[in-house]
């Protein structure tokens, strides 16, 4: 209870204070990524949100959480838009109809880490810019597709479908992790992704854990193994169309 006490904290301050650092255009005319901070902990946090254009979203815009991999680590607010979603949506801009938060981790840090920033960061985001409650997502990359896991396990009420691209688990890699991280999440709607090759992340994880969640019947469990990527499966996994007709689709589930 301690770290959901901290995140109200956080928000509070955030009400008070504010943290914009540059505006979107008034008339949104075109999808654009703004610069935000946040004081956490006692110390300044960037990152960056992308706000789409009028034109491309509904009055409420779905919410994605984005986290980044090991290689964007750092504090200038800037590289995790660089490599993964960033580039799509970047290609995409005026037709991406979603609201898309990307937090930083620092050097030598972890999502694990940093998760009270990241669900600070989605919080005031989407409360900035009006974002869907209940169509909130959460996917990442490599080390965050690990968080992906890690954070859905931790606050499973907030995402309405997860998307872990090329992650895995860590140390926890005995049957017991996956069988209790699929009965956690059996009723989320997940798509996972991994390339075949992926001498990184080994897709065996990503394979177990698939194999977990078809045996005990979740409702909504998907697993694309691409034949020829090694670890950037990211790429193909964010260029799959149906991805983004599915995601779309989902809603949290009535509490």
């Amino acid at each position: 209870m301690h770290l959901l006490f901290r995140i109200a904290s956080l928000l509070m301050i955030i009400l008070l204070a504010g943290c914009a650092t540059t505006l979107p255009s008034p008339d949104r005319t075109h999808g654009e990524f703004v610069a935000r901070e946040v004081e956490v902990d006692g110390a300044m946090r960037r990152y960056q949100v992308f706000v789409p254009a009028r034109a491309a979203t509904s009055e409420k815009s779905p919410v994605v959480l984005f986290l980044h991999g090991s290689g964007e680590r750092g504090d200038d607010g800037v590289k995790p838009i660089q490599v993964g979603l960033g580039p799509y949506v970047r290609a995409h801009a005026d037709a991406f109809p979603a609201i898309v938060v990307f937090p930083q981790v620092r050097e030598n840090e972890g999502w694990d880490d940093a998760a009270v920033f990241a669900l600070v960061a989605l919080e005031a985001a989407t409360r900035e810019f009006g974002g869907d409650r209940e169509r909130t997502y959460l996917t990442g990359i490599s080390m965050g597709g690990y968080g992906t896991w890690s954070l859905a396990r931790w606050r499973p009420q907030l995402f309405a479908a997860l998307v872990p691209v090329c992650g895995g688990f860590g140390r926890y890699l005995d049957t017991a992790h996956f069988a209790e991280t699929a009965r956690q999440l059996r009723d989320k709607p997940i798509w996972i992704f991994h390339g075949a090759k992926d001498d990184v992340v080994p897709p065996d994880q990503s394979r177990r854990m698939a194999s977990e969640l078809k045996k005990i019947g979740a409702r909504d469990a998907h697993y694309t193994e691409f034949p020829h990527a090694n670890h950037n499966s990211w790429d193909p996994a964010y260029a799959t169309p149906e991805l983004w007709t599915w995601l779309w689709r989902q809603r949290r589930a009535a509490r």
